[in-house]
């Protein structure tokens, strides 16, 4: 038995979630999401909350039960809260901008990263250092994150690169006469 997918969804105040078939709709102050569950498992909208049970305890089913509900949680968490990763630059001479709907991105290149912010996502920079991506859809910011990231991914001998902030960067030891 899933001990994730036996707890119920709580919706925060001021969430609203709407059940039909096997979408899952919720709406909240930071926007709206969706989501279509897997065909095996049901969702329900109880008064405590959303409750995601499988149909049958087969084993595939049983693997699936508890990430669905975490799917479902994911939904409720970000359109009340959001979700946001910082990212950051690392080398001399290394830097981003947010110009309009782009991030500018100096980085050692003979020319400068353009990159189109996607519509939900929503890119601060406070420092010239620091990017900060955030949005209410969890995987999307997940997803500009590493895009932004794999633009130059931090090299293990001077740590120069972009990282996630609570990335280590395992150093590697220079040549040796």
């Amino acid at each position: 038995m899933s001990r994730i997918g036996k707890k119920a969804v709580a919706l925060p105040q001021g969430v609203t979630a709407t059940v039909k078939d096997r979408d899952v709709k919720v709406k909240g102050p930071k926007g709206e999401l969706s989501l279509r569950v897997l065909e095996g498992i049901d969702v329900k909208l109880e008064k405590d909350g959303i409750s995601v049970t499988p149909r049958e305890m087969t084993d595939a089913m049983r693997a699936q039960w508890g990430m669905q509900r975490t799917l479902v949680n994911n939904l409720v968490e970000g359109v009340s809260k959001g979700f946001a990763q910082t990212l950051e630059i690392n080398g001399v001479g290394f830097r981003a901008a947010v110009q309009g709907k782009n991030l500018q991105l100096q980085l050692g290149f003979s020319h400068d990263v353009i990159y189109p912010i996607p519509a939900g996502i929503d890119i601060k920079c406070e420092k010239p250092t620091i990017i900060i991506v955030s949005g209410a859809d969890k995987q999307k910011v997940g997803q500009v994150s590493a895009e932004i990231r794999g633009f130059r991914k931090p090299e293990p001998y001077k740590g120069k690169g972009i990282k996630y902030a609570e990335e280590k960067i395992r150093r590697k030891e220079g040549k040796k006469k």
